[in-house]
């Protein structure tokens, strides 16, 4: 880490921060207490599971929605920081709210998923655009893979007390009940967060930016039409979040409902923790390999390489029956999943205007976030209409197919000239 600066260490340190609530709320304990909680109000696991992609696609909508108006309005003068702060002060507190939900109740606990995931998620299209303020274009790659890596590590230790307490209870070595457990892990997802925030609060600063107008938000829906209407001045940019658009609705979808998939297929939530605990320490070094090899080679070469291995991902997922197949699975997904997210956001850092960050990852976020409304409903649909979940991982394969396709028509990392 002594080759990275301070501010760079703070933007990644954010990372090793609000990770925690990607693997326990988004991918691990959330969604197997969700599905216990839904089981115990009569709901069919099917059903329950189809529930869990409809909501993740509505959270998405909205934000998609929101993301470019906020975004190109956050471009101005010390606004960023502002927008920053508030989604994350919103996730905080529903992730906390998660803890007082009654048992039984898992339409309540879908509501305040749905807005701490708003909170999440909407603080990271912030705090992805602040990598323009911290970083130069030939530290991109390096610095966004480390931050992955951070959040792989930093995540797993308030996994592996989350899980360690949940495990506890269900031994009876603690006198408590395993929805207790679970409501303490969320607990500890919040402070977690929020503590290892403090350096991004602290020490990074919006650099690049739009002076102040007197009609802000007036003006921000001018430039954000202006840049619609002339969309063809940024090619490589549009070329590049149609692909993006496809393959990141594969990976999204894959991380969000890896865990209810695995219950559908009859493995017991003891087995999906450890797994997706020995996931994330080895999802680290591989992200940071990514970062490593995208300097020797670029960017665009690896994220091709990570859209083929997802694609072997769907394909032996449809197949999968055992423990052993979703260890297996789990680690071809470890492989890449850090990387190609990083790299993505690195790749996309350098086509558009440092000044108008925040607009453009608005662009960015929508893209990605419409691509997360399909890809649940496509999983959610196809294992409704056939009965079966596996069928629906294998539906996501025709969206790596056209992901890789398109991204062929854009230029090497290598060759992109600093931006201003």
């Amino acid at each position: 880490m002594k080759s990275f600066t301070k501010l760079e260490k703070s933007w990644m340190f954010y990372d090793w921060g609000s990770s925690a609530f990607s693997v326990i709320i988004t991918t691990a304990i959330f969604p197997i207490y969700y599905k216990a909680q839904a089981t115990e109000a009569g709901i069919a696991g099917a059903d329950s599971t189809a529930y869990l992609g409809y909501t993740i696609a509505i959270f998405t909508f909205i934000l998609a929605l929101l993301g470019p108006i906020l975004g190109t309005i956050a471009d101005y003068q010390g606004l960023k920081k502002k927008f920053f702060i508030s989604f994350m002060g919103l996730g905080l507190f529903s992730t906390f709210a998660l803890v007082f939900v009654p048992e039984g109740e898992w339409l309540l606990l879908l509501v305040f998923y749905t807005l701490a995931s708003l909170g999440s998620t909407g603080s990271n299209l912030f705090y992805d655009a602040f990598l323009v303020d911290v970083a130069s274009n030939d530290r991109m790659n390096e610095v966004s893979s480390r931050g992955f890596g951070l959040g792989y590590i930093g995540s797993a230790i308030p996994f592996v007390l989350g899980i360690s307490v949940i495990l506890l209870s269900q031994q009876e070595i603690l006198s408590i009940s395993s929805t207790t457990a679970s409501k303490i892990a969320f607990l500890i997802t919040c402070l977690w967060w929020g503590i290892f925030a403090i350096p991004m609060l602290r020490h990074v600063k919006q650099v690049h930016y739009i002076a102040r107008d007197p009609k802000p938000i007036r003006q921000s829906f001018q430039r954000l039409w202006y840049t619609i209407k002339h969309i063809k001045q940024y090619k490589y940019v549009s070329i590049f979040l149609l692909a993006y658009f496809f393959y990141i609705d594969g990976v999204g979808t894959i991380i969000s409902m890896s865990t209810a998939y695995g219950t559908d297929v009859g493995l017991s939530s003891t087995v999906l923790l450890v797994v997706l605990l020995v996931t994330q320490v080895v999802a680290a070094p591989f992200a940071v390999l990514y970062g490593k090899l995208a300097e020797r080679y670029s960017a665009k070469a690896m994220l091709n390489i990570g859209i083929v291995v997802y694609m072997l991902v769907c394909i032996y997922g449809y197949f999968l029956e055992t423990a052993l197949d979703f260890w297996i699975l789990a680690m071809m997904v470890a492989s890449s999943q850090g990387g190609i997210q990083a790299l993505s956001r690195s790749y996309f850092a350098k086509l558009i205007p440092k000044q108008k960050s925040n607009e453009f990852f608005g662009f960015y976020n929508i893209f990605g976030k419409f691509a997360s409304v399909s890809g649940p409903l496509l999983l959610a649909v196809t294992a409704q209409i056939t009965g079966q979940s596996n069928a629906g991982i294998l539906s996501l394969l025709v969206l790596f197919i056209v992901g890789i396709v398109i991204l062929r028509y854009v230029p090497s990392d290598k060759q992109l000239p600093e931006t201003s």
